[in-house]
């Protein structure tokens, strides 16, 4: 079977990535067997250059008939200043609300020759393995209405039943395939709609007697990733809390750098990206670290593609690097020097090549 893939190089550091993973793509292609078709498309600030449309009509084409997408970033402080609906970032949220992209899944977990690297002490993060499980295509950031005027401004919070219910879903199995425990996080204290997601998580809990369902405030939440974040498991929540306590996890990692993340529909098709911005004061300068975008191939290939051998290959092929002793600059604590972005993906096709069958 061939998988069709497209690359959503963007903007910043997201052609250096992206091309750098491409690489590693082409290695399982060669060395592992891999069947796909690639193709490139632009989105983000790079589409608007060149369309006027931070996500031009080809592009969502193209991401409709394909498999998965592997994405690199979008935006830069060039286009701070263009109409809203128009600026880089509006192609990233308009791509997920058009396939349908529901369910990021955000892993945090630390590999333990980085455990200097997070900002905690390493008895606290040495072994963290936390999966969170953000709605991504409801609530703030979606809800109607919304107005900037003169002298106020609002966004409006809305959740949905069946939007509540299919995350939930989805981070209830995830848990299953885990611990066996999953925290909701909500403002049920505050938020009416906070209260409903609680009350409809509570109830989709039902179905999963074999799950442990506990639940906590956002705000205690965030303060409890950095008190004691080994507590948690699986955690579910909505969009806006999620984007903010996925990157508080992130930190505790030792660097945005490493982490992936998968964006999912009902089908598991999805969309694929490193966690981090596009960093556009590091851009062509072989200074980014390419290491999560590979790891962002290795969930494409494990939950869209059902290619789990090979996305084992890619994340084993990570750990054998950094055990090595390679650090690109974001995760270098010591001093010590640094290797680009290029050199790092030599490093891991290396590692993937001294495995092939």
């Amino acid at each position: 079977m061939t998988h069709k893939l497209l690359l959503l190089p963007g903007d910043g550091i997201g052609p250096e990535i992206v091309g750098q993973t491409e690489r590693v793509l082409q290695t399982l292609v060669r060395t592992h067997g891999l069947n796909v078709e690639t193709e490139s498309a632009l989105i983000g600030g790079a589409a608007y250059e060149a369309d006027g449309d931070p996500l031009p009509p080809s592009t969502q084409a193209l991401a409709k008939a394909s498999d998965a997408i592997l994405f690199g970033a979008v935006g830069g402080p060039k286009w701070d200043g263009i109409e809203r609906d128009l600026r880089p970032e509006r192609g990233l949220l308009r791509i997920r609300a058009a396939l349908d992209l529901f369910a990021n899944l955000r892993p945090a977990s630390l590999v333990p020759e980085l455990a200097s690297a997070s900002s905690l002490r390493p008895e606290l993060v040495a072994g963290l393995d936390i999966m969170i499980v953000r709605e991504l295509t409801g609530g703030i950031y979606f809800g109607q209405p919304r107005e900037r005027a003169e002298h106020r401004a609002f966004n409006t919070m809305v959740y949905r039943r069946d939007e509540i219910e299919r995350i939930a879903r989805r981070a209830f199995e995830i848990a299953r395939l885990r611990d066996g425990r999953l925290c909701s996080v909500d403002k049920a204290n505050v938020l009416e709609v906070s209260e409903f997601w609680r009350d409809t998580v509570t109830a989709v809990a039902q179905d999963y007697p074999d799950v442990e369902l506990s639940h906590m405030y956002v705000d205690n939440a965030a303060m409890q990733l950095v008190r004691a974040p080994k507590q948690f498991d699986v955690i579910v929540t909505g969009n806006l809390f999620g984007d903010i306590l996925s990157d508080i996890a992130a930190m505790l990692t030792g660097s945005i750098g490493m982490l992936p993340s998968a964006s999912l529909n009902e089908q598991s098709r999805g969309l694929y990206e490193p966690v981090h911005g596009s960093a556009p004061d590091i851009a062509g300068q072989d200074k980014a670290n390419p290491l999560a975008t590979m790891l962002s191939l290795a969930m494409l290939l494990r939950y869209s593609l059902n290619e789990i051998a090979m996305a084992d290959a890619v994340e084993t092929a990570v750990a054998e690097v950094l055990a090595g002793g390679l650090r690109t600059a974001d995760l270098q604590t010591g001093g010590g020097p640094s290797v680009g972005t290029v050199a790092m993906g030599d490093a891991v096709i290396r590692a993937l090549e001294s495995r092939a069958d």
